[in-house]
């Protein structure tokens, strides 16, 4: 049974919706949770909300230790005092869930870069911030799990969310670079990629997919990615009670050989975008490597790389 007995969890943006779930499945299980939550609305303005304390207080009454925190994730200086009290507390952190998040949807054409940069700082920037001050602690530790949180409009884009989508596909190139940086000190990097029936889908989905898409039915696939035993470099998407894993995969493609020209990038399209035998590249190097070879092999120049 995954258990995280004398583990200690912050969860951000676990004030409602997902990262209340998520925070209290994590207590449920045995972990010491820091509630974050700045307490604002889905646009990031601020509503004074108490909804941290209350999700504190509900996991105090179910026999488990938890403790706020308001820090606004996309401000350094906050996180880096939300994960010294939390060291003040508990003494550890082994587990931190990117959550939090806010939408200011518009066409591109009607956005004003302000807003871009602001669902920017919040989803990004604040995931960076948040593991970059664990970071050092779960090296000491050598161990540690961070999840990043992805969505659809990230992954394969949706209308009015330039900023958004832009801030949930940096979610991978980050988790990439985590996963490689931290394996030697077993510090696993996931991607979730939920579609749930929270504060910031409710007014985009009918009222009969609200009903199945339920928090409680994705945070299941978030407790075994920060688990023990949980992978590392993996996009888990989840909604309604299914789960797949998200891939990027490049194709075979074709070394031109003579001038290489738009014509002849043209002319060999069909086969450049053929995905038989299509693969996954392991890092940036695997790709660089690849075409190296191929070019050298053509050339009968013996690359030993």
């Amino acid at each position: 049974m995954i258990r995280f007995d004398d583990q200690v969890a912050i969860v951000t943006g676990a004030g409602v919706g997902l990262g209340r779930c998520h925070a209290l499945g994590l207590a449920a299980r045995g972990a010491k949770v820091v509630i974050n939550d700045l307490g604002v609305s889905t646009q990031g303005t601020s509503t004074g909300s108490d909804a941290a304390q209350s999700v504190v207080a509900e996991i105090i009454a179910m026999g488990g230790q938890a403790m706020a925190h308001g820090a606004d994730v996309s401000d350094a200086d906050q996180v880096a005092d939300m994960v010294s009290k939390t060291m003040e507390r508990f003494g550890r952190i082994d587990i931190l869930v990117n959550n939090a998040g806010i939408l200011l949807d518009k066409t591109f054409a009607k956005m004003t870069m302000a807003d871009f940069r602001k669902v920017i700082d919040v989803h990004l920037i604040g995931s960076a911030n948040c593991a970059h001050a664990v970071w050092p602690i779960m090296r000491e530790q050598k161990y540690g799990r961070i999840v990043l949180t992805s969505s659809g409009s990230g992954l394969y884009g949706n209308f009015g969310q330039s900023n958004y989508g832009a801030a949930k596909a940096a979610m991978m190139g980050l988790m990439n670079v985590l996963h490689i940086e931290g394996a030697r000190d077993d510090i696993r990097v996931n991607t979730l990629a939920p579609t749930a029936a929270t504060r910031m889908t409710e007014e985009l989905l009918p009222p009969e997919a609200l009903e199945v898409l339920k928090p409680e039915t994705i945070t299941p696939g978030l407790l075994y990615l920060v688990s023990k035993d949980a992978p590392s470099k993996t996009i888990l998407s989840a909604g309604a009670g299914t789960f797949a894993q998200t891939r990027v995969y490049e194709t075979q493609g074709v070394l031109i050989d003579g001038d290489i020209t738009p014509e002849a990038i043209a002319a060999h399209w069909e086969q450049i975008t053929d995905p038989t035998n299509q693969e996954e590249m392991q890092d940036a190097f695997s790709q660089t490597r690849k075409y190296a070879k191929r070019a050298a092999e053509a050339r009968n120049i013996n690359l030993d790389w």
